[in-house]
């Protein structure tokens, strides 16, 4: 039995804790939020005790940690849980620069305890027969990937619209977009991007990436909107994943011979709670890097983020 910790209890610590229901296993033991009423309130639907600070939970009776907090506190407190002896789960961005996630490498390191970025879509069923179907009927070897997603829904007070919280579509939608080119293309060589900037995060970023296997063109925006669709090209063939590509459950792949195949896995549960079988079958296997999404892979999907920032000239105030 694996007994989680979550930090955090918003939208998406609200999804992993329904997840939770769905992996064997596994069970809801404590909850931390620094609002104390928001935690007592989460304990009270989903199980699990609430604790009123960070240090209590992590002395607790605990395997691993969900961290599901913003951005910028996410570096910080997958160190304490670490150096607490847990084995980390950490949301998406897992740290908002390659140096800061370095930083979350090495304690994981040395302290021997397993790291993880939440990076959902390869664990879904879908993303699995993806894989298998291209290995028995092959288009090639993907050169191409184009993905993005853009909501001009955000509202104004939402944290994504401030700097001080590592707003902007980068690294919120954008980090999805990263993961699919390197784990298609392998690592960014290059990076131009062009894109807005608005009360000083990106609010559109339009991304082209030269990889090991080819070329990504990517983008993300809060002013705009754009589908969540993805699509794979090789030389015998391409791929749709059909939106919202990221919680992936519909594809269809076109061969150059006029074939079509429709790829159908809805998803169960939450969606998270395969990651999470999956970290929870790492840990009892005594493995310290997940086989899917490796460091490389983090470390290659900030790299990318890092250079379109950049390119941008996105810098965050507690940064200068």
């Amino acid at each position: 039995m694996i007994r989680w910790g979550i930090l955090g209890c918003g939208n998406i610590a609200r999804r992993f804790a329904q997840g939770l229901g769905h992996v064997p296993d596994a069970t809801l033991v404590a909850i931390w939020n620094r609002h104390t009423n928001k935690a007592d309130a989460f304990a009270r639907e989903f199980g699990g005790a609430a604790y009123a600070s960070l240090e209590g939970l992590l002395n607790s009776e605990i395997d691993a940690v969900y961290i599901a907090t913003p951005h910028t506190s996410h570096a910080r407190l997958a160190i304490r849980a670490l150096a607490a002896g847990k084995h980390v789960l950490c949301e998406k961005p897992a740290a908002i620069s390659a140096a800061e996630l370095e930083t979350v490498l090495a304690c994981a390191l040395e302290h021997g305890k397993l790291f993880m970025e939440a990076m959902k879509p390869p664990f879904y069923p879908l993303y699995r027969k993806l894989r298998e179907q291209l290995e028995r009927e092959p288009i090639g070897p993907v050169g191409f990937v184009r993905a993005g997603f853009a909501n001009p829904g955000v509202p104004a007070d939402h944290m994504l619209w401030d700097p001080e919280m590592a707003g902007g579509g980068l690294l919120d939608i954008g980090i999805y977009s990263a993961f699919l080119a390197v784990d298609w293309l392998g690592p960014m060589h290059e990076v131009q991007v062009l894109g807005r900037l608005v009360g000083g995060v990106d609010s559109f970023a339009s991304v082209n990436a030269q990889h090991e296997g080819g070329i990504a063109q990517l983008y993300c925006g809060l002013d705009l909107a754009g589908s969540g669709e993805a699509l794979l090209s090789g030389p015998a063939g391409h791929v749709v994943i059909h939106e919202k590509w990221w919680n992936p459950q519909r594809a269809t792949v076109r061969y150059a011979d006029g074939r079509s195949v429709e790829l159908d896995a809805p998803m169960s549960g939450s969606g998270l709670n395969y990651e999470t079988a999956h970290f929870g079958a790492l840990i009892r296997d005594g493995l310290r890097e997940s086989p899917v999404v490796t460091h490389a892979h983090s470390r290659a999907m900030i790299a990318m983020v890092d250079a379109a920032r950049a390119g941008l000239g996105l810098v965050y105030p507690f940064e200068e």
